[in-house]
């Protein structure tokens, strides 16, 4: 499989998690896989949530599913 297609579910995943939000993904160093979660002003301290709590949740669920699929995942989330 490679490391394209592998990373489409973790991808897929952060979009339905994360609505009214657009997912850029990069190739990093060693082949890990950096998926931009870019949101607008208004919806930033909602994905971030209290103490940081929603997006590291986010963060966890992702890489669960990336390790699934046998891949390394980055989430960057930016305004």
């Amino acid at each position: 499989m490679s490391a394209e297609s592998a990373s489409e579910v973790p991808r897929r995943l952060l979009e339905y998690l994360a609505e009214e939000v657009s997912v850029e993904q990069f190739e990093g160093d060693g082949g890990t896989v950096v998926l931009e979660l870019c949101v607008g002003d208004d919806d930033y301290g909602r994905v971030i949530g209290r103490g940081g709590r929603t997006a590291h949740a986010l963060r966890t669920v992702v890489k669960a599913a990336a390790t699934g699929e046998g891949c390394h995942v980055l989430v960057d989330i930016v305004d």
